[in-house]
């Protein structure tokens, strides 16, 4: 079994709602978010392709897979981190995110990290 601190990856979201390119008439609700993404393992992993799970207000859910991030399939070796930004679009004011990136170590070990669950809400519905 390998010791899970060699496959260690720390993954933060930050959310911003995205007025200009949302329509509230048509139930669109924009939103960017950024990802910073840090080896904390102990070897150099690749980030090969992601799996997004998108929740709206009504439990409409989305699911998103694809290769790399932002057309980038990114190597962090330790201690390294990579940040990207992209946008989502659901059709409530509040919604959801998580998900897994899928990874490979240097030493051919294929492991998922974990993407926290976030909160995509529009300025002034939540609390």
């Amino acid at each position: 079994m390998p010791s899970s601190n060699k496959y260690s990856i720390q993954i933060t979201p930050r959310v911003v709602f995205v007025p200009e390119q949302s329509d509230e008439a048509a139930g669109r609700y924009v939103f960017a978010y950024t990802i910073t993404i840090v080896n904390t393992g102990q070897l150099a992993a690749q980030l090969i392709s992601r799996h997004w799970i998108i929740t709206d207000a009504n439990r409409v859910v989305q699911e998103v897979r694809g290769l790399g991030v932002v057309g980038e399939q990114p190597l962090l070796k330790p201690g390294e981190r990579f940040e990207y930004t992209s946008g989502t679009a659901i059709a409530t004011p509040v919604g959801t995110m998580r998900g897994s990136y899928q990874m490979v170590a240097e030493d051919g070990h294929q492991f998922d990290a974990e993407i926290p669950e976030f909160v995509l809400s529009m300025p002034r519905v939540l609390h």
